[in-house]
């Protein structure tokens, strides 16, 4: 698809705000203050419970962190887009709570990637990259990518390393519940731990046990990690 096509489309969803707009937040919306919100067990992660606005995230370890990322915002007014991740489904982004009507998958954004990914920063309040995506964009278009992140007032996610990111977070010892020790059983939720480092605010590393995905899918706290006795699994 063509890049003007894209903005045409992109322009053409209801609700969508220009970047002119996003400089000229509603003062009624939760969002308005420079952070935009997360579920409270992800909260504790991030540097003022929130996702700072103008700010760039990685992620490594885990499809469901970047989806649970997307939840709160979007139940409360934002809009998420996700570029580069083919293999999400609406399913899995409804199941971890993603308000649907606020979100818009861009599968293969094509040779075009970095204009792609600029208009959808120019108007969505959170913008997701792949990982294949996020390796292929070079460091100095990188940089000029999280330049206008931070002017539209935007959220840049990636699935993988990003540089010069503002956040990582990291995902480890993912471990299903709900398995006997024979492997049979229903999966009830996975435990996970995940970590956090980045600059600023968020020097101090923060480490959290999580539910993700949680008993109703959505994340959740995890168990405190001494009393884990899970049976490993994959994914």
């Amino acid at each position: 698809m063509a890049v003007p096509e894209v903005v045409a489309g992109l322009a053409a969803i209801p609700g969508v705000r220009t970047a002119a707009q996003l400089k000229q937040p509603d003062p009624e919306t939760p969002t308005a203050a420079g952070l935009l919100p997360v579920v409270p067990a992800i909260a504790e992660l991030l540097p003022g419970g929130g996702l700072r606005r103008g700010s760039s995230v990685s992620v490594s370890g885990s499809t469901a962190l970047v989806l649970a990322l997307l939840a709160e915002a979007t139940q409360r007014g934002s809009w998420a887009a996700i570029t580069g991740m083919p293999e999400i489904g609406i399913a899995a982004a409804a199941e971890l709570g993603i308000d649907l009507d606020r979100f818009a998958l861009v599968p293969e954004p094509g040779a075009e990637l970095v204009a792609v990914v600029s208009a959808l920063i120019d108007g969505f309040d959170l913008v997701v990259l792949g990982p294949v995506a996020a390796r292929s964009v070079q460091p100095q278009l990188a940089r000029r990518l999280t330049g206008r992140v931070r002017n539209r007032g935007a959220v840049l996610i990636t699935a993988g390393a990003w540089p010069g990111v503002d956040l990582e977070l990291r995902v480890s010892n993912r471990k299903w519940r709900g398995l006997t020790e024979d492997g049979f059983g229903h999966l009830e939720h996975r435990d996970v731990v995940v970590s956090s480092r980045g600059r600023g605010a968020a020097t101090r590393p923060q480490t959290a046990a999580l539910q993700l995905p949680g008993p109703g899918g959505a994340a959740a706290a995890g168990h405190p990690l001494a009393r884990r006795g899970l049976t490993e699994a994959v994914g």
